[in-house]
């Protein structure tokens, strides 16, 4: 199944995938226009914080299976693409409950009026739909194709997930190549003989200062002698 996947490590805020997804779920499919409709044309990807100030990262609908919003739903305005597996929304049959967006895992659903919704104003579920038309026409999605650092990639998960496993594994031998490691072969004892080398060293500079000349020891000897 083919779907969107998320490097989160890779986003570096841009916002390019929230302005072409807003322009792809518009009714002039223009840059330059779409932000004059009325109502507004609303994004399905939304570039959140990050764990630190310096990194975000694309959040969107994951289309799980079983999907929690579609076994809620009462009006039953959430369905199954069983083709593509995509999650979709019926505006019109959406009553505005919010009961998808208190279940998603993801915090992935929003609610707006749309120019395909019951009625001027309505607030209905918002969420991304996958580019569902686009995938039909063999397309990927808009989100996916603007993303210049693949922070958002479109394609066969598990194809996907490996590449993102062998990725990770480069970065840790790389990391281990760069930093100089004591061979496993090992002697478990070197430690404790090294312990025990350093205090024969101490002891016999011990040795050597306590008999030299001036050492307390040797003023001693020489006062008792007097």
């Amino acid at each position: 199944m083919r779907s969107v996947f998320v490097n989160p490590e890779r986003c570096i805020g841009c916002l390019q995938c929230e302005f072409a997804c807003a322009v792809e779920h518009s009714a002039t499919r223009s840059e330059s226009a779409a932000f004059l409709e009325t109502p507004m044309p609303r994004r399905r990807v939304h570039v959140e914080p990050g764990p630190i100030p310096t990194l975000s990262f694309p959040n969107q609908c994951r289309h799980c299976d079983p999907a929690p919003c579609l076994q809620v739903c009462p009006s039953g305005s959430i369905s199954r693409n069983q083709d593509l597996g995509m999650v979709l929304v019926e505006p019109k049959r959406c009553i505005g409950c919010a009961m998808c967006a208190v279940v998603c895992p993801f915090d992935a659903v929003t609610f707006h009026p749309l120019a395909d919704g019951p009625g001027d104003g309505i607030a209905v579920a918002v969420k991304c739909d996958g580019c569902v038309d686009r995938v039909d026409r063999g397309e990927e999605p808009a989100c996916t194709e603007v993303c210049k650092v693949d922070a958002l990639v479109f394609g066969e998960l598990n194809e996907l997930v490996a590449a993102g496993r062998l990725r990770a594994a480069g970065v840790v031998l790389a990391a281990v190549g760069a930093t100089p490691v004591e061979p496993l072969g090992g002697s478990p004892l070197a430690g404790w003989r090294a312990w025990g080398a350093a205090r024969v060293v101490a002891a016999e500079g011990a040795g050597t200062w306590h008999s030299g000349n001036g050492s307390p020891a040797s003023n001693g000897d020489k006062g008792e002698r007097s």
